[in-house]
């Protein structure tokens, strides 16, 4: 006979790769106490039939609800169940092994106007291989709103109306809607209107049609970031389809079980998705795995976790067959999010993922000893015999050392560990058995270092089935918890899990209080629509922030959780019954898929030998930019951004679709300029909020033509304000022929990027700001500006230049007072971008070919020698203080220690015989300001780089820089410097950008030398 039980059961699973486990939770209990039953099975090819056999057989266990009842056990009753939340990856494999069959074709409206969203084209950056499957039309419709909520322009019905056609023609079912600056659109609702209208002409062509059209308004899926926004509501639409018929076929399976209650998936941030949402935004639980390990690792060691301080956070390490995931467990009991874009499958997007780290290292990797005359050197994975381990592994009378049978093998000397047979792993010597435990102690503590949240020691919660290849002890941990049911703790954190809601609003500083108040009203009823209990919340997260350039303004985004209304969501879920339609793929959107062939921009230089590569020089000695140069001159634009300057990323993107189409974009030597030449210098100025959702605009060359109208000229070359970060590398945009139709000059005027109007070379020699006027700035959408000469001074023109730029948006573009080419060859900075071409180069090269070691050297070599640029320090992130200024400048610090000689992983991460000290710090304001050092015990600092120097930080997995607003605890960086332009280290030049213009205690000292870098057309032109 079914047993009730005391409190509300809930039946948690998880469908990983290798193990379906289930749990049923009383959720009335604490901790373990709370687990009911469990059950371990392995992962079917069908996901659903796995789940149907892994339920049928937790629920037949014969349990005992009540601890306090003397009765025999017997199965729990199916309809005391309230809930039952599945976790599964079933959708995200589809994506990784570009499943054609289970992914569908994709069209994407935008909505822009005045160029703002022109620049990458949806599918811009996506794998090649996912592209041909999942692309299958693209438009792009007047509309779109700004970042403040403020219309740009009103929906074209009769442009949306013709794609409506379009799509029918084409045979398409899966729409993705992207509005520019959707998620502020609180107003205009342009995503819903232009859903509706399509859905009207649909109807009108093929009401049948129409009715099994799935729509995707992006603001639904992800927030701020208009492409990685894009990107994330493709991959869902892609994949709602095969969703719907998954999930379906998991309400099946519940009710052959007997099962009368909601059903729910759990999400990546580790919440509960009822089924209508799961079918509506699969996306959102492609990677829940993780997630629910922690979840369930903190419920299971909840009074442990308080006994040792519980509000410090702790880390969970989840040891499974082939790999180990390590993420950090904050004090409300969800893993830490990460903070920057994710990558999946190789497409770019910014979902809310949780921030885990991961080796391959389980119970099923492969021990391998060198032979040594010494002590053995000994690996452990990264391959594994995986979900074969009990047919291969030594305990289990296979021939393969795996690192199980270390483990075994070690306990012998103590307390066996029971699995399979402890004497078949008596013959490995010792030696290699102390090497291999070493080597996982090392690996597993280097990993829990890398996603700390600080230095000091912190408390492990160990789970997953390979976790008795944990030592006792480890480096830099207080306590190791390990807990009952650790082997199950995925099921139960997808059991736990909650509702989530989420609301941001850009709100008045002058009374911020009020404005959290309004957020957070709006962040619980979001949960509340979906399921949530309005009096049951946990405030995960509440974010103030000023807006970078928006006076008087600052950003609030409130994130809960809420508990869940199972009644209500049952309700709902019971009243649907099988209305969900069933959309099928047609024959015309299968042709589309066929059809479609474009080169990404990931295939920029794959197919090419860059060790030989040669860049194209005209006769006219002109170079002639290729894709290659194009990727070669984003990553060095980023290096001489020095932490600054906007990533170049977007205007990359944007010059790979002008060079597709067609386009011929040049650079010319200064040399070659002749003197009356006009180069006007151009940047986009504003908040890089704002180009999160512009990804393109045609400001700055609307600029040129107004500054043209104002002072008289037509310009006969381009001329980069500053050549680090993104306006570098957008200069090269102007140049081409449906814009200016000129060479850009191989040149700028700072030679690096810097954060005021002020700090450009020709300021140095002027005798003052007004020779840096007027300028010119424009909106794009037709509002335009002159800041006229006739200033008192720069701050007087900073100020009157940021005025109007908030006027237009937050986002303009400018060009300045042009400068002739005589002028430019006596006061700017040559061969910058030669320069940004061969940084980028070196950083590719290694890439390339897997030697990253080589990075640092070759830059130094590039950058004139040893005496012009250096390493100055390898280590990793302690800590980082940032704080936006009402300025919109990024000001802060980043605190960088010395690397144990234990945690060097590569060659990339080895320390340099000149690295004396143990830690350095950095203090930027949008670009890096200085390096201080210091040795452990010794009080004085010293000071090692200052302004004006070059000073950037290279993430050592990848040899590519990173910003300020990419830096974060653990990551492994290499600290270097590089002599500025001797311009910037004359007196006048240190007035305007030395340690005193950004209030440095410093006096500028440097022995660094500036090499003119060669010009790639000097060197490629043909004799």
């Amino acid at each position: 006979m079914a047993v009730k039980p005391d409190g509300p059961l809930v039946v948690g699973v998880d469908v990983g790769g290798t193990n379906t486990d289930s749990v049923l939770l009383d959720l009335s209990k604490p901790g373990t106490a709370a687990v009911i039953s469990s059950h371990k099975s392995p992962t079917t090819a069908d996901v659903t039939d796995g789940v149907e056999l892994t339920l049928t057989t937790l629920l037949a266990k014969p349990v005992s609800l009540n601890r306090d009842s003397t009765k025999d056990a017997s199965p729990p009753d199916p309809s005391s169940i309230t809930a039952l939340a599945i976790g599964t990856t079933h959708f995200l494999n589809a994506i990784i092994q570009r499943d054609a069959a289970l992914l569908s074709p994709v069209a994407v409206i935008r909505l822009g106007s005045y160029g703002f969203v022109r620049g990458a084209l949806p599918f811009a950056d996506w794998p090649q291989s996912l592209r041909a499957i999942i692309e299958g039309h693209a438009a792009i419709v007047p509309g779109g709103v700004n970042i403040d909520g403020k219309l740009v322009a009103p929906l074209d019905k009769t442009a949306l109306r013709e794609q409506a056609k379009e799509i029918h023609r084409l045979g398409l079912s899966n729409i993705v809607i992207t509005g520019m600056g959707s998620p502020m659109d609180v107003s205009h609702h342009q995503e819903g209107a232009a859903r509706d209208i399509l859905l009207a002409e649909l109807t009108t062509i093929d009401p049948v049609y129409a009715r099994d059209t799935n729509v995707v308004l992006s603001h639904t899926v992800a927030g701020s970031g208009l492409l990685a926004r894009e990107n994330a509501s493709i991959l869902n639409a892609a994949i709602l389809t095969f969703a719907r018929e998954t999930v379906q076929s998991f309400i099946r399976a519940m009710r052959k079980v007997g099962l009368c209650c909601p059903l729910y998936l759990t999400s990546n941030a580790g919440h509960l998705l009822p089924f209508s949402e799961a079918m509506n935004f699969p996306i959102r639980i492609f990677s829940s795995g993780a997630t629910n390990s922690m979840r369930g690792a903190a419920f299971l060691a909840r009074q442990d976790l308080a006994a040792d301080g519980g509000d410090k956070g702790c880390v969970v390490v989840d040891v499974g067959g082939t790999t180990t995931d390590v993420g950090a467990l904050l004090p409300n009991g969800y893993p830490r999010l990460s903070k920057t874009y994710t990558d999946l499958a190789g497409v770019k997007i910014n979902l809310d993922m949780p921030s885990v780290e991961s080796i391959g290292l389980g119970g099923g990797s492969i021990v391998r000893t060198a032979a040594s005359e010494e002590v053995p050197t000994v690996t452990v994975g990264p391959d594994s015999v995986g979900h074969e381990l009990t047919t291969k592994a030594l305990v289990f009378k296979g021939q393969t050392t795996t690192a199980t049978d270390i483990a075994v093998a070690a306990s012998l000397a103590s307390v066996p560990i029971e699995v399979g047979s402890p004497d078949l792993v008596q013959h490995i010597p010792v030696e290699t058995v102390s090497a291999a435990q070493a080597r996982m102690k090392l690996m597993l503590e280097s990993l829990i270092d890398r996603i700390k949240l600080s230095p000091e020691e912190c408390t492990v919660v160990l789970v997953g089935g390979g976790a008795l290849l944990c030592p006792p002890s480890l480096h830099g941990v207080r306590r190791i918890i390990r807990s009952e049911h650790a082997g199950v703790a995925n099921a139960i954190g997808a059991a736990l899990a909650r509702i989530y809601g989420t609301a941001e609003a850009m709100v008045d500083a002058s009374d911020v209080r009020a404005g959290i108040e309004t957020v957070m009203a709006k962040a619980i009823a979001d949960a509340v629509a979906k399921g949530g209990v309005a009096g049951d919340v946990t405030v995960l997260n509440e974010l103030v922030e000023w807006v970078p350039y928006v006076d008087n303004k600052k950003l609030v985004r409130i994130e809960v959780a809420c508990g869940a209304d199972h009644g209500r969501v049952y309700a709902d879920m019971a009243s649907s019954g099988e209305k969900v339609p069933q959309a099928e793929t047609s024959d015309a959107a299968t042709k589309t898929r066929q059809r479609s062939g474009k080169a990404s921009a990931q295939d920029a230089s794959d197919d090419l030998d860059l060790a030989t590569y040669r860049p194209q020089i005209l006769s006219t000695g002109e170079w002639l930019i290729s894709p290659t140069d194009l990727k070669f001159i984003e990553i060095g634009c980023y290096i001489l951004g020095c932490g600054g300057g906007g990533s170049p990323y977007a205007s990359y993107l944007h010059l790979m679709e002008l060079l597709r189409e067609g386009e011929r974009i040049t650079i010319t030597r200064a040399e070659d300029l002749q003197d009356d030449d006009v180069l006007p210098p151009v940047a986009g100025i504003g908040t890089p909020a704002v180009g999160l959702e512009r990804i393109a605009s045609d400001a700055v060359y609307h600029s040129i033509l107004r500054l043209g109208q104002e002072v008289g000229f037509k310009a006969t070359h381009m001329l980069a304000t500053e050549i680090g970060g993104m306006n570098g590398l957008s200069t090269l945009i102007w140049g081409a022929k449906r814009y200016c139709g000129v060479p850009v000059v191989d040149g700028d005027l700072m030679g690096r990027a810097f954060p005021n109007f002020e700090m450009v070379s020709q300021y140095v020699s002027a005798e003052s700001i007004n020779e840096l006027l007027p300028v010119a700035i424009c909106s794009g959408d037709g509002r335009d500006g002159i800041v006229p000469a006739g200033q008192e001074d720069e701050t007087a023109a900073g100020i009157e230049i940021r005025k109007v730029c908030a006027e237009f948006g937050f986002a303009a573009g400018a060009a300045g007072n042009p400068l002739s080419g005589a002028k430019f060859r006596a006061a700017g900075v040559p061969n910058t971008f030669s320069l940004a071409w061969r940084l980028g180069r070196v950083v590719r090269r290694a890439q390339v070919g897997a030697a990253l070691g080589t990075v640092t050297d070759e830059l130094v070599r590039e950058a004139g020698g040893a005496g012009s640029a250096r390493r100055i320090f390898t280590g990793k992130i302690r800590g980082v203080e940032t704080r936006i200024t009402e300025t919109g400048h990024s000001l802060g610090e980043v605190v960088i220690e010395r690397l144990g000689d234990d945690e060097v992983e590569s060659e990339a991460e080895r320390t340099s015989a000149t690295d004396t000290w143990d830690e350095v710090r950095v203090p930027f304001m949008n670009e890096n300001l200085a390096v201080v050092a210091r040795v452990k015990g010794v009080e004085q600092e010293q000071v090692v780089a200052t302004v004006p120097d070059l000073i950037f930080l290279l993430d050592v997995s990848t040899g590519e820089a990173i910003g300020v607003q990419e830096y974060r605890y653990g990551v492994k960086v290499v600290v270097m410097t590089m002599a500025p332009s001797p311009v910037w280290v004359t007196k006048r030049g240190l007035e305007i950008a030395g340690p005193a213009a950004f209030k440095l205690p410093y006096e500028y000292s440097s022995d660094l030398r500036y090499v003119k870098p060669v010009s790639v057309i000097d060197e490629f032109k043909e004799a």
